[in-house]
């Protein structure tokens, strides 16, 4: 196997604006040739000894499973440290228990309500730190997103993707981040009130300039769908929006994916979704358990994302 490359060594990641292109194409690369490699190869002691300290103040099945798999698939360890089994739970200032678990582990991925809590760790900790979500974004999620993009195309470039629904999301953040970055095409179909922050719309738009990225915001969710290589949605209502789930599913209802939009996109088109899904909301059960389907690709490709980040970020 080629030795990864060292460039990201010790990096945070809070966002996709933190990697360049070049970054996201060596982590993508890498994650090709550890998938390739899955069961075997010198891939299996990279992170011979190495720790992973996994602070989790919201519920997770993917980010944390793996996670998990990809530390063990690489040698070394993940430490599941629950919220509400530490001391932060008790009061003590996260800058505190930053040092400290700087100490122990040797690379942090964090989950929790507030982005801002996230930047303040990585400012205080020594070993790197990993955003596994925040509500402005979700950087991991949209490695793996490219990489099935790719897998699923065979390009990424002047590759459409659709986005429909929440745009003001983290995973429609990242995204639009990613996309722009790599020359991926990216029209977001969400109705007043629910479009991406103006300010990383705006802080896309040089890389998109640099990359040829055509970034959208479209009219309605059948203009977005039109020739389309891919069609994206995400769960109409997130962790901590749980109280405003009516007026979404109100104001959503017309933007999810179905088969009627499906037929309007390139005829390779496949269809995504981060999960968890809620069937019969933002996405129908024939598209997400269809032929055309990649959403099931796409889970599994957080792993191989993931493995190949901490490959670059700790060995």
């Amino acid at each position: 196997m080629v030795p990864a490359p060292t460039s990201l060594r010790g990096r945070d990641l809070m966002r996709i604006a933190d990697l360049t292109a070049a970054e996201i194409e060596t982590v993508l690369a890498h994650a090709e040739r550890l998938k390739a490699h899955r069961h075997g190869g010198p891939s299996r002691t990279l992170l011979d000894g190495r720790v992973l300290g996994m602070l989790f103040e919201q519920p997770s099945t993917r980010t944390r499973a793996s996670f998990e798999v990809a530390m063990t698939q690489l040698g070394g360890t993940a430490l599941n440290l629950a919220a509400g089994d530490l001391q932060l739970s008790r009061g003590e200032p996260i800058r505190d228990t930053a040092i400290v678990l700087s100490r122990y582990v040797d690379a942090i991925v964090m989950r929790t309500a507030s982005h801002e809590r996230v930047e303040e760790l990585a400012a205080s900790a020594d070993a790197p730190v990993i955003n596994g979500l925040t509500p402005l974004h979700h950087p991991c999620q949209a490695l793996a997103d490219l990489l099935t993009v790719k897998e699923h195309l065979g390009r990424l470039d002047g590759v459409r993707i659709a986005f429909l629904g929440d745009g003001n999301s983290n995973v429609c953040h990242s995204l639009l981040e990613a996309c722009a970055l790599v020359g991926v095409d990216l029209v977001v179909a969400s109705p007043p009130g629910y479009e991406p922050a103006l300010d990383v719309h705006r802080r896309a738009s040089q890389p998109a300039a640099a990359s040829g990225a055509r970034i959208e915001i479209a009219s309605g969710p059948r203009e977005a769908a039109a020739d389309a290589d891919v069609l994206y949605t995400d769960v109409w209502t997130s962790m901590g929006s749980e109280h405003e789930r009516g007026q979404r599913a109100a104001d959503l209802a017309p933007y999810g994916l179905d088969e009627r939009l499906l037929r309007l996109a390139s005829d390779r088109a496949v269809v995504m979704h981060c999960l968890p899904a809620h069937v019969g909301e933002e996405i129908t059960e024939g598209l997400l358990y269809g032929d055309r389907s990649a959403v099931w690709d796409q889970a599994e490709n957080r792993l191989h994302a993931q493995k190949a980040l901490l490959a670059l970020v700790v060995a």
